[in-house]
């Protein structure tokens, strides 16, 4: 990268769109210089900071990371939300605790089939193109010591943990396949491991293939600041096969040296604080949610308060189905017994008595209504209304999933798609299959269903195709996103670009009985061409801006006039021309 050019602060991550306004450039041509570097990326989509840097040096600056006051807020003491909520508690009763663990990556790298072999247990072949759904939480035992999985559908629903504070992992493991090396979606996924300031670790996976190309997929590591320790860096990079079961025992020896280098502690003993994994309502249980305890011991009976859900718990089971009596920190547990759905992501907490959780809970109700009355409220008629209020384009989304844990992170991602030019709305997102009350919801709005491992009800389909409303149904997260983000490039209107053609000087002017007066030009560069669009320059005063109606060489009509040639140019309507006058000559092209 040259020293020479200007330099350009830029973040650790930046939207095609974002960064070709900061340069001034044209997104299409930032599209064509990133497939030319072997990135396929869309206006929409974000590249990392390495990528942009490599594009932006193609223009002549120089990127410098940019300093980000929020990141300094970080480093200042921000913490999550739960931690904040024990901060009082007394340092000498705080005592180790089994480290939180999160699987990310690219899609097929074998983040599923590694979660496999460590539990020994058989769920890849039940999801569907190996990718985990559900956001679920189980515990291994390593050298008599405890470890917590959160078993999560990738980065978004880690990053959406994050929005609300709640943070549940305290070491990232990487998975990077040997064969396939770095790819968008590990680079993502590091992007929000850093941003979330957690320790990382890579699974170097799927060593037993032939084409295994460890040292390289090492450089790519280490191009993105995660030098191997082997190379003298710290990020432990352990080579596994989750096919062959080979160097998982490594893998937890690794997550446990690391765990010993970070110090995560909690009090036993103190007050009961965790993090929703996930909920859903079942028509036989009732309220159905995962619990991670961080803080303090659970047990049954407890009263707990979630979100705006409160409840007295009737039973604890571990991740095994086995009921317990009481969970400490960093285990994961199912419990019944609260009044609602809370959002995968909320902060739990133990309460003395059911008054006391009653009293929390209106209060926040009443928040969250003074917050929606300071938005603009919207109603289903007002929806129905503003369909085709203004030239503004929007697709709108009835989005269903099969529990909480997986719509939060769906409608995190798809909220981020729609921050382009093109409106993005979701009318309405909720749990359970897709009924007749979606399909008249989209009919009335013009909306598309996402539906997301949930199936349409008979009477549902059989009203979709009578009413012209589109049902979509995915069964992995990315494919969903991949889809309506093409949908909305495809709706983007084309972008108008203007083409300078030519330039001229105006040497004499002539007066034409048929034309009026001409302007005698010679060209000095590129062309003139007849029909283009003209602007005529005296000093630095535009004077004329229009249709170039005439082109003639040597008293023959022309078409076009190229550099060095002399020719006579009539303007449209317009006949104050003088010597000295500048002309440039342009087109309007539809472009993107």
């Amino acid at each position: 990268m040259s020293n020479n050019g200007h330099k350009i602060e830029l973040p650790s991550s930046i939207v095609i769109r974002d960064l070709a306004q900061m340069i001034e450039k044209s997104p299409i041509d930032l599209i064509k210089k990133l497939m030319t570097n072997g990135v396929m990326a869309t206006i929409n989509q974000s590249v990392d900071f390495d990528t942009a840097a490599i594009v932006v040096a193609e223009y002549g600056f120089e990127a410098v990371p940019e300093v980000i006051e929020e990141a300094s807020k970080e480093e200042a003491g921000e913490v999550p939300l739960w931690r904040q909520m024990i901060a009082g508690e007394d340092g000498a009763q705080l005592k180790p605790r089994p480290p939180v663990v999160t699987i990310l990556g690219h899609v097929d790298h074998g983040k599923t089939s590694l979660l496999d072999a460590i539990r020994s247990t058989e769920v890849a072949a039940g999801e569907a193109g190996g990718i985990t759904q559900h956001i679920g939480a189980y515990q291994v035992e390593k050298k008599g010591r405890l470890i917590t999985f959160l078993d999560t559908p990738g980065h978004a629903a880690f990053t959406q943990m994050r929005a609300r504070g709640a943070q549940g992992a305290d070491i990232v493991v990487l998975v990077v396949a040997a064969d396939d090396g770095v790819m968008p979606q590990t680079r993502e996924a590091i992007a929000h491991a850093k941003a979330a300031r957690v320790p990382i670790m890579v699974a170097l996976n799927k060593i037993d293939k032939a084409n295994a190309n460890p040292d390289r997929v090492k450089q790519q590591l280490a191009e993105l600041e995660l030098v191997p320790d082997d190379w003298g860096g710290s990020t432990m990079v352990v080579p596994v096969s989750a096919k062959q079961k080979q160097g998982i025992d490594d893998l937890l020896e690794g997550i446990l040296l690391v765990a010993d280098s970070v110090e995560i502690k909690a009090n036993p003993n103190g007050k009961v604080i965790g993090t929703v994994i996930e909920a859903e309502l079942d028509k036989a249980k009732g309220v159905l949610a995962t619990l991670l305890v961080q803080n303090g011991t659970l047990e049954a009976s407890d009263i707990v308060v979630a979100g705006t859900a409160y409840g007295k718990l009737r039973a604890i089971t571990d991740f095994k189905g086995k009921p317990i009596k009481k969970a400490g920190p960093s285990t994961p547990v199912a419990v019944m017994g609260l009044s609602d759905v809370p959002s995968a992501g909320d902060i739990f907490q133990v309460v003395g008595s059911e008054k006391e959780a009653r009293i929390i809970v209106n209060e926040r109700m009443e928040t969250a209504k003074t917050l929606s009355q300071t938005k603009k409220k919207v109603s289903l008629e007002d929806l129905f209304a503003n369909v085709q209020a203004g030239e503004a384009k929007e697709l709108n989304l009835i989005v269903k999933a099969d529990v909480q844990g997986s719509l939060d992170p769906i409608v995190n991602e798809l909220n981020k798609l729609g921050e382009g030019e093109i409106g993005l709305k979701i009318l309405h997102a909720e749990t359970g299959n897709i009924g007749n009350n979606d399909v008249m919801l989209a009919s009335a709005s013009k909306a598309i269903i996402i539906g997301f491992n949930v199936q349409a009800d008979v009477d549902a389909r059989r009203m979709a195709e009578k009413e012209g409303v589109d049902i979509r149904l995915y069964e992995i997260i990315y494919r969903m996103t991949e889809d309506i983000e093409k949908a909305l490039n495809g709706m983007l209107e084309p972008k108008v670009v203007e083409k300078t053609l030519g330039r001229a000087t105006v040497l004499q002017v002539f007066t034409a009985s048929k034309f009026g007066r001409v302007a005698g030009c010679k060209v000095t560069d590129g062309e003139l061409r007849r029909g283009a669009r003209v602007r005529l320059f005296r000093g630095t005063d535009m004077i004329y801006e229009g249709d170039l109606s005439s082109l003639r060489h040597e008293k023959e009509d022309a078409k076009e006039i190229r550099t060095g040639f002399e020719c006579g140019v009539g303007f449209k309507s317009f006949n104050d021309i003088q010597s000295g006058d500048q002309l440039v000559c342009y087109i309007v092209e539809k472009s993107g």
